[in-house]
């Protein structure tokens, strides 16, 4: 096949430092249209690659002209454009959390099938070099079992992060339906369902807005996990780390300890009981303040010139959002919430 026509619905900062760089840079991949609602920003890059910019995504998908969508909007639109793009006979690649509700998860997962195009979810800490040795390590045997863990994703939030600082999208609820727990912690609950190989089965969280001012979105939550092995452990997601930014994972087994993403120059720390000690620099997890590629964009434009479904799937997405809602049903109900 030709190149990979690619569309991208969302022109903020996620597209501006991954989606849009990584598709410029794949071979495989075309770039031919942008939509957003200040249009300047979609007209910048399509003046940049020779594109059409559009200011509503309806209109560039009634276009048509291409293979695959990027869906780069807030988190209250993700569902409605991807079924659209869907309908439209796109392969699409959304951003995560994919959906807001189960009910929307289902529906793109749906749209997917009916019309015989890949969903993927970019959900890219399964990408990433330290979280991909760590499994390695788990696979070969020798850690034994995986009995608690601790897992977190800090930072000093999306002001600091967003196209419009402080009068960012993140901040309103109407649009983002949730605050660090759709942006940080369902980075973690899946990261942490592929990790352990493991489905979450029950989750009890405090869920709050600590420090952020007029917003009714949450900008810190604590959970517990309980997985199908019988494993415990944490997941804290939080925009007022704003010195120390976190985003590690602390995985304790029968026979010693991971450390990863702990270490500023080993990504990968093993501690065995018998005081073996392993180190590995296998490259670092991305950050606000120092990007690396995501491996996302590669991944999703493989499965289409390979034809082959995408790991990071539809299916998946939804089993990691629905750990992040069953978070907010503990915080509100008061109780552990079983999944």
């Amino acid at each position: 096949m030709g190149k990979v026509r690619v569309a991208v619905v969302g022109c903020g900062s996620i597209s501006e430092r991954r989606h849009i760089p990584e598709y410029a840079v794949n071979s495989d991949v075309e770039l031919v249209g942008f939509a957003d609602p200040v249009i300047e920003r979609a007209q910048g890059y399509a003046d940049l690659y020779n594109a059409k910019a559009y200011s509503d995504y309806k209109e560039l998908l009634a276009a048509g002209g291409f293979d695959a969508v990027s869906v780069c909007t807030p988190n209250g639109l993700h569902a409605e454009v991807a079924i659209a793009a869907a309908n439209a006979g796109a392969h699409v690649l959304v951003e995560k959390p994919m959906a807001i509700s189960d009910e929307e998860a289902q529906q793109m997962i749906a749209a997917a099938e009916k019309n015989n195009v890949f969903l993927m979810v970019a959900h890219n800490q399964r990408l990433m070099p330290p979280h991909v040795k760590a499994k390695q390590i788990l696979k070969q045997g020798y850690l034994g079992r995986v009995l608690t863990f601790r897992t977190a994703f800090g930072h000093g939030g999306p002001e600091g992060w967003s196209i419009d600082g402080k009068n960012s999208w993140f901040f309103r609820k109407g649009e983002a339906a949730m605050g660090a727990m759709g942006d940080l912690g369902v980075h973690k609950s899946d990261m942490i369902r592929w990790l352990l190989d493991d489905e979450v089965v029950s989750v009890s969280a405090f869920i709050g807005t600590l420090d952020k001012k007029d917003t009714d979105v949450d900008d810190n939550a604590i959970c517990l996990l309980r997985m199908g092995s019988g494993a415990i452990g944490s997941l804290v997601a939080s925009w007022t780390s704003y010195r120390g930014e976190d985003n590690g994972t602390v995985l304790w087994c029968e026979n010693g300890v991971m450390k990863i993403g702990t270490d500023p120059v080993d990504q990968v720390i093993v501690e065995l009981r018998d005081g073996t000690v392993e180190r590995y620099q296998v490259g670092e997890i991305s950050t606000n303040e120092k990007q690396v590629t995501s491996g996302i964009v590669d991944e999703f434009i493989g499965s289409i010139t390979n034809n082959v479904a995408p790991t990071i799937s539809g299916e998946e997405g939804r089993k990691s959002l629905n750990v992040i809602l069953a978070a907010f049903r503990s915080q509100e109900e008061g109780r552990t919430i079983d999944l």
